[in-house]
């Protein structure tokens, strides 16, 4: 049994910007430190996450009629003069916003050519959006689009950021056996969330085809929804040349210098990364493609920026 474990944690093994190691995600935490967002209630308002319920904290509410029991500090002297009635203040409970991390774990985004695989790319991304999350005191969870394998539950602070960290190695390491696409995994994250969440969706942009138009704006209304576009230099910039590939054991030659094998390339890979730029913000989502050269915590100022509106 030894043996057996030693292979498997080999086989997992980080390896050169090849697969994501938990040592590289827990020391993208310092990327994080001194980098402060702005708390953002359910409408937008700066603070902490707003809860639904009534009752003690820092934002007003509503008044109503003071009921015996109710703490006298809290009188609406000038709702209660106004009416000649006794009114008291109510306030806006906080509680823990939930920060969940969506991972599309396509077959195609095991592959790079630059610094690292778009996988690994996607798994520092989520560890950063962890490590913030934990530094302003949200509850973390994350989850990938499977039938069989059950969200990453929710919980605070480095407890909870951990274990995302944990899931995006296991999911990041090598192409799940079993990978059910980006639109069933926003199916479970909806049944997840609640008003006020922080959604992160990690997404090669070729899966968001296949999500319907319409599913961005109903997720934005309710939550604050970011998309990382997981691309690598050779995708968007291909230099005009023959290329070789392997595809199902075979060698394939592409001759990108040639107008027409150069215009289904863009077609099948800077136009999915264009549409979603354009799209995706009038849907009230924000979005930015993440290159596998680049920093993978430069996408944070997303986190600041007021909410897009929704079309």
């Amino acid at each position: 049994m030894r043996k057996r474990d030693d292979a498997a944690a080999s086989e997992l093994a980080p390896l050169g910007g090849v697969r994501p190691g938990l040592a590289e995600l827990v020391a993208l935490r310092a990327a994080v430190s001194g980098r402060r967002s702005a708390r953002h209630g359910r409408d937008g308002v700066s603070g902490h996450a707003l809860s639904p319920l009534r009752g003690r904290g820092m934002e007003y509410a509503e008044s109503r009629e003071y009921v015996a029991g109710d703490d006298a500090r809290h009188i609406d002297w000038r709702l209660t003069a106004r009416t000649g009635r006794a009114h008291t203040k109510l306030f806006q409970a906080e509680r823990e916003r939930l920060s969940l991390i969506v991972a599309d774990t396509a077959p195609s985004l095991y592959f790079g050519t630059r610094v690292r695989f778009k996988s690994v790319q996607a798994a520092r991304a989520g560890a950063v959006a962890a490590w913030a999350a934990a530094r302003d005191g949200d509850r973390i969870a994350a989850l990938r689009g499977s039938l069989r394998e059950a969200p990453v539950a929710p919980a605070s602070g480095a407890r909870g950021a951990l274990r995302v960290l944990d899931g995006l190695v296991r999911w990041y390491a090598q192409p799940p056996q079993e990978d059910a696409g980006l639109a069933v995994a926003l199916d479970h994250a909806a049944r997840l969330l609640r008003p006020g969440s922080r959604l992160l969706v990690l997404a090669d942009p070729g899966s968001l085809l296949t999500i319907p138009e319409r599913r961005w704006p109903a997720l934005a209304q309710h939550h604050e929804v970011i998309v990382l576009l997981l691309t690598d230099p050779l995708e968007t910039a291909p230099p005009k040349a023959l290329l070789p590939f392997r595809s199902g054991g075979h060698r394939v030659e592409l001759d990108l210098g040639v107008a027409a094998q150069r215009q289904r390339w863009r077609g099948a890979f800077s136009a999915p990364i264009e549409a979603a730029l354009e799209r995706l913000p009038s849907r009230g989502v924000r979005v930015q493609a993440l290159a596998t050269d680049a920093a993978s915590e430069s996408w944070l100022p997303l986190l600041g920026r007021a909410r897009p509106l929704v079309a």
